[in-house]
């Protein structure tokens, strides 16, 4: 007697419970003769292959997407509330970025940035782009996804894509929120530079403003890529995120030896404050060049290791 053959598996990309998909491959209707000639399936289409918006769905079905943007959305108001009702914090004639942090909305986001910026956004930069090749194996699904069947560049690049997508929201839906809380709470004033004490209009302030957020979100492209590049090469999503967060500690405790003189400037870390010279009233954007191409470089290289990995990877998982 011959053995029951398996029902073949849902290709439509339908999306369950828990934020998984079954593999999704495109069908185009009836072959035309040309799919067959190439030994293709009939429909086959390579270029139609894991939709983008299957890929959006899903990864913000998850629940660790979800808790991620709640903490993100959350942190700002957490912080209104403790300089609301904390002690008194600034001193006399102090001009720190955390005294002057309820001098108004735009000095209160700066301040937000500043605090989160070093470990808060990492996180959540690690996790989107650490955990979606990771978990797919996991899941025991990605031979799945390859197999239904689709491209490994493509089904790298998509999901790549994605991650890049939601960690620019996380870096972006921070600083935002804390303008709006801190223009509530505080007023929407003009913004006092720390060290100095100077005061600038904040109508001059705020395209300033959306070139610090820009920045803030290039400088986590080397978390971004390191966190890539560890997860096509293991099944443990915790392992590519806490590799990636790792690398931050590493660069910021070698960035702290003064002794290694100008090769902390090649530390991926080290620029990251430069976003600071754009609110001064004479800007100086020399540092966050300067930051933009060790970042860039750092990023493009880690990724196309990535991509050279999983091409020659053996998946089974």
């Amino acid at each position: 007697m011959s053995p029951a053959k398996r029902p073949a598996p849902d290709l439509t990309g339908h999306i369950d419970d828990d934020g998984r998909a079954t593999p999704a491959a495109a069908q185009d209707g009836p072959d035309t003769g040309g799919d067959a000639a190439r030994g293709r399936a009939p429909g086959y289409a390579p270029g139609r292959t894991l939709p983008l918006r299957v890929e959006f769905v899903r990864q913000l079905r998850r629940r660790r997407t979800m808790a991620m943007f709640a903490v993100l959305l959350a942190l700002p108001w957490v912080l209104v509330v403790a300089f609301q009702f904390g002690p008194a914090g600034r001193g006399q004639g102090s001009l720190r970025l955390s005294d002057l942090a309820t001098a108004g909305g735009l000095n209160f986001a700066a301040f937000a940035l500043s605090v989160s910026a070093n470990f808060l956004l990492v996180v959540a930069v690690a996790l989107f782009c650490g955990d979606t090749v990771a978990s797919e194996a996991s899941w025991s699904s990605l031979r799945y996804l390859l197999a239904a069947p689709v491209p490994r560049d493509r089904l790298l690049r998509q999901k790549l894509v994605v991650a890049l997508a939601y960690s620019a929201a996380a870096v972006t839906v921070l600083p935002l929120m804390a303008l709006l809380a801190g223009t509530l709470a505080f007023g929407w004033n003009d913004i006092t530079v720390p060290g100095t004490g100077e005061v600038i209009p904040a109508a001059d302030v705020l395209p300033k403003f959306a070139v610090v957020i820009g920045y803030a979100l290039v400088s986590q492209l080397v978390v971004a890529a390191v966190a890539f590049l560890l997860s096509v090469g293991t099944d443990s999503p915790l392992g590519a995120v806490g590799g990636a967060v790792g690398l931050v500690i590493v660069s910021s405790i070698l960035q702290a030896v003064e002794a290694l003189g100008s090769l902390r400037e090649f530390l991926p870390t080290f620029w990251n404050s430069a976003w600071l010279d754009a609110l001064a009233p004479e800007p100086d954007y020399s540092g966050m060049v300067k930051g933009v191409a060790v970042s860039v470089t750092y990023s493009a290289v880690l990724v196309a290791l990535a991509f050279r990995r999983f091409r020659r990877r053996d998946i089974v998982s």
